[in-house]
């Protein structure tokens, strides 16, 4: 709340104010009951100089009207500043847990899960909103209530003081002891709620394969078991819950009761000065400052809920990168696209290496093809010049830079990606094909669309560049997701182009229209292609082909092909033809 700090001393002086002048009828009635008894207060009568009957009467009237009018406005102003400041707070709270989020490595988001990150940036920081906009504001009204009731009932009798409020310690510690024990309870009804968003969230982006495969029922236990869990978890918590507002109850009865029986027989008697306007004040005010205690259980818990919150969002925040960053980074914006790679090694398990002593350099402008299985390491290996992870020995370098000393930003910015994986944001087909790129005008978007072949198809909608592509692009069949991820690329025109499986979902006649204008899509780029398919890759100045991690064989097509290899064997298969 540092930034709104202004905001926040508003919001807190409006509320202890309001709660000030909120306490005064209290005191505004005892002052009457003593004038009418016969006994009117000398700071009315010889300080003020009100001494008449109807003066007197005159004067509570106005002095009523102007407390309950100043309280009201002083309720406003804390109302609005705590629900407005709230607002700030969390707004600015999400952003910052979502910068962070965007800085993470990828590693970081394979191993959590989608539903669990969905409820820290909602849930979490808004549990945070509801705590500042009400529970904070009650936290400051009942100090301010303690330390307003103990002055003024103190000025009247020290004594009566004490006494009446003898429960108040022992619920304090009561109330400790709930925090602490319901304290792990809302850690763990944070922890499964998490746990049950993500199911929510798998089962319904994955719903399309949960009907093919009739899994309905399967899927709704698995719902019911995370939903029990969640459920058995606020069980626990409302055990306690229960247990705690009728035990204060008690205490609160016997204060009140201790406190009214000694005050009334010292105003009977005139002990100790007590007047029957003191007796009153004291009663009204018993009752203010103990039943209120009642909500310290629910003030406690919304504060519960909050830490466990926080303590979820502040450890996502405070979870450091796991790719170093130097402290002056390289940025340019003259790439040339030399890419040289390093006997390079990774593994994600150190048991398990998926890249083992890799080697090639990759002029500027040259097209370098990689084929082979699945499992062989092809797509870890674009991962890795992506940045979005760091290899375990060897390096990575493009125009002679190690790419552990680019600015993050720049080196991404100048690789264009078409992935065999093609997600499409909810928004239009001329939205996504301009994702990245989005200062660029229609006609550059159309270029981009006729060069990967998705011009034709566009302008057949009713809309054409205006469809919805749906969610996920889930109005588009995978062959057109794929060319609007080509005409993605396309458009970005960054130096250096990355094809993964960019035909894998396209048909044959598109395939080979694409591969038409491979040459025109490559031209004047640094071109990596990776491909199942070894006609896209049939035209690449060289072509790697990996096994279980490594380069089993190098060279050009015909060169491969003559070598009568692996690279032969898979091109016999895909194509029927025996290379003799």
């Amino acid at each position: 709340m540092r930034p709104h700090k202004g905001h926040f001393y508003f919001s807190v002086s409006s509320s202890i104010i309001n709660k000030i002048l909120d306490l005064m009828p209290p005191l505004i009635i005892g002052w009457a009951i003593d004038a009418v008894s016969n006994n009117t207060p000398a700071w009315i009568s010889g300080t003020l100089g009100i001494s008449t009957t109807s003066s007197i009467a005159l004067f509570f009237a106005a002095f009523i009207l102007i407390i309950f009018a100043l309280e009201s406005l002083f309720e406003w102003m804390f109302s609005y500043g705590f629900l407005t400041l709230a607002q700030k707070v969390q707004h600015d709270l999400r952003l910052d847990a979502y910068k962070h989020l965007q800085k993470r490595e990828i590693a970081y988001f394979e191993q959590q899960r989608t539903g669990n990150i969905m409820s820290v940036l909602n849930n979490d920081v808004n549990n945070l909103e509801r705590f500042l906009s009400s529970t904070f504001n009650q936290v400051i009204q009942l100090a301010t209530l303690y330390c307003f009731a103990a002055f003024t009932m103190g000025m009247m009798s020290w004594k009566l003081t004490l006494i009446s409020l003898f429960p108040i310690p022992l619920i304090l510690i009561g109330s400790f002891f709930y925090q602490k024990k319901i304290g792990p309870f809302y850690q763990k009804i944070r922890e499964t709620i998490g746990h049950l968003n993500s199911r929510l969230e798998n089962n319904i982006s994955g719903i399309m394969v949960i009907k093919s495969f009739t899994a309905e029922t399967y899927e709704a236990q698995r719902v019911a078991k995370e939903s029990e869990a969640y459920m058995a978890a606020n069980y626990q918590a409302i055990r306690w819950n229960a247990a705690y507002i009728p035990l204060i109850r008690m205490f609160i009865a016997l204060g009140f009761a201790v406190g009214m029986g000694i005050g009334i027989y010292w105003a009977i008697t005139g002990q100790e000065g007590f007047t029957a306007g003191a007796l009153t004040f004291f009663a009204m005010m018993i009752q203010r400052i103990l039943w209120p205690i009642t909500r310290l259980g629910q003030v406690v818990d919304e504060f519960e809920r909050a830490r466990a919150s926080s303590s979820r969002i502040f450890g996502l925040m405070d979870s450091p990168n796991q790719l170093p960053l130097v402290d002056q980074p390289i940025k340019s914006n003259n790439i040339k696209g030399d890419v040289s790679i390093q006997d390079i090694e990774f593994y994600y398990d150190k048991r398990m290496p998926i890249l083992k002593g890799i080697s090639f350099d990759l002029p500027a402008g040259q097209t370098i093809g990689i084929a082979g299985t699945t499992g062989a390491g092809k797509t870890t290996l674009i991962k890795l010049l992506l940045r979005l992870y760091d290899v375990t020995s060897g390096g990575i370098k493009i125009d002679g830079q190690d790419i552990r000393q680019f600015d993050l930003t720049n080196l991404r910015r100048n690789i264009a990606v078409v992935s065999q994986d093609v997600y499409l944001f909810h928004g239009s087909i001329e939205e996504n094909i301009a994702y990245g790129a989005e200062n660029s005008t229609h006609d550059d978007i159309v270029a981009a669309a006729k060069e990967a072949q998705l011009h034709d198809f566009i302008i057949s909608l009713p809309d054409g560049y205006n469809t919805l592509v749906g969610e996920r692009g889930i109005k588009l069949s995978g062959g057109q997701r794929q060319r609007l991820s080509i005409a993605r690329a396309i458009l970005k025109n960054a130096p250096i182009l990355i094809l993964d499986e960019a035909t894998s979902a396209v048909d044959t006649e598109t395939e080979r229209a694409i591969q038409e204008n491979l040459n025109q899509l490559t031209e004047g780029r640094t071109a990596l292609i990776i491909a199942h398919r070894l006609s896209t890759l049939r035209h690449a100045n060289t072509i790697l082909v990996l096994k279980e991690g490594q380069i089993a064989e190098q060279g050009s097509h015909k060169d491969l092909l003559y070598q009568k290899g692996i690279y032969a064997d898979l091109w016999n298969i895909q194509t029927g033809v025996v290379v003799n």
